[in-house]
């Protein structure tokens, strides 16, 4: 797959922690099917290049990341971080006088934890906005990152399918007498034993949010027990939260048939520290991912799956939520057949996702703008998921909703297919 001419997004290259060093070594990054390289310079700026040096063509990623620049091994060309080759001492002076070389470069910024790149046209480049779990300076941020082995559109549709949580993630979400969901350093707490929620679907202008509406366990006859999540296009998931923070999900296309899973826990209270995240999740650099967030549990090994636990009371014998999902995933094939699938009602949010995308396609190639960026867009910071037991007259579609996107209702609706 080549890089996607219709990308008009800003795109997650890496963690900033993956190049938090200035002359540290570059990081090697997969995106849209681009083999690139991520670096931070000697005086801290940030550059994300094509990864093959422009003269032979061999691995930036190995070079020397030095004196504002990175060389190359081979010839010891040095490229800075806007893709201006600035030496060639295997050039004569003549000839590096008479052709000036550039080398690809593609602008970056750095937000929530993550360096950001545009892969668009660069005419058409956007101004960039930060995403929905950096909205001050005082939130703190974790992240787990993890490959996975399959299209992102099958990961991202792991996201929005609520009614999953309560089977796979039956022994992680555990239902309990509380008034919101909570969590501990063991599991997640759910006030209802609802295991077949009812979905609604409310079209945006940035995609869609959905409730799932539960029985809760207490004043079930006058309340409900909602979670509303949204997919903000083209692929970001924000999950309903918890007690102590809020969750948002991105699956970043490397290709066709792999995925970057970034899984974030944020919260401007105490929230949950990095390292206490990547073991809840089972996701630790070292332990459960080698040093390129490689996962150890694998197709091959069977996810390391322990059936003497699941006797004992575990559902899936495998560690992690997002190991539990992965599994599912991968062995849906790296491209599922969706051909052959039988859809229910609990899979009206998948549906809405495939139609939505689907025509967005469209509109693109008819010269139209790319979904989430038209005039009415409203800023991911403003944007927020839900979770709570509440009356059963309450319309959801009010809840959690910014001052922004109530006007945007009151200008008229986005059409939605049912």
């Amino acid at each position: 797959m080549h890089r996607w001419d219709s990308c008009r997004h800003w795109i997650p290259a890496c963690l900033s922690e993956e190049v938090a060093e200035r002359d540290g070594a570059p990081a090697r990054v997969r995106l849209l099917g681009e083999d690139l390289v991520a670096f931070r310079d000697t005086e801290g700026r940030l550059g994300v290049l094509d990864e093959h040096c422009p003269h032979r063509r061999a691995s930036l990623a190995l070079g020397r990341n030095e004196e504002c620049g990175l060389r190359c091994l081979y010839h010891g060309w040095k490229i800075d971080v806007e893709g201006n080759v600035v030496d060639r001492p295997s050039e004569s002076h003549e000839a590096v006088l008479a052709k000036k070389v550039t080398h690809k470069a593609y602008p970056c910024r750095e937000a929530g934890g993550f360096v950001w790149v545009w892969m668009g046209p660069p005419e058409e480049m956007r101004e960039f906005e930060p995403p929905a779990w950096a909205p001050s300076s005082r939130i703190r941020t974790s992240i787990v990152k993890m490959h996975v082995g399959c299209n992102w559109a099958q990961v991202l549709e792991g996201a929005i399918d609520s009614a999953h949580s309560s089977s796979l993630h039956s022994t992680d979400m555990v239902p309990a007498q509380v008034e919101r969901a909570g969590a501990t350093d063991k599991e997640w707490l759910r006030p209802s034993t609802d295991k077949a929620p009812r979905l609604q679907v409310q079209r945006t202008d940035f995609g869609f949010r959905y409730v799932a509406i539960r029985r809760p366990i207490k004043d079930a006859r006058t309340h409900d027990y909602l979670r509303i999540t949204l997919f903000v296009a083209p692929f970001t998931v924000l999950i309903p939260p918890n007690n102590l923070y809020n969750l948002s999900i991105l699956n970043i296309p490397l290709d066709d048939t792999n995925t970057m899973f970034y899984f974030i826990a944020w919260s401007d209270c105490e929230g949950i520290d990095q390292e206490a995240w990547r073991e809840f999740c089972g996701a630790q650099v070292g332990v459960d991912l080698d040093a390129s967030f490689r996962r150890t549990r694998t197709r091959e090994n069977n996810y390391l799956q322990d059936r003497q636990a699941m006797k004992l009371g575990s559902h899936t014998g495998i560690e992690g939520i997002p190991n539990q999902d992965i599994a599912m995933w991968e062995t849906m094939g790296p491209i599922a057949d969706r051909s052959r699938e039988r859809l229910g009602a609990s899979d009206v949010a998948i549906v809405q996702f495939r139609r939505i995308m689907v025509d967005a396609a469209r509109k693109v190639r008819d010269g139209g703008p790319a979904i989430g960026t038209s005039s009415r867009h409203v800023p991911q910071v403003k944007l927020k998921s839900f979770e709570g037991i509440v009356a059963k007259t309450t319309p959801w579609t009010t809840l959690g909703v910014a001052e922004e996107e109530l006007a945007l209702q009151q200008e008229g609706p986005v059409p939605a297919h049912t």
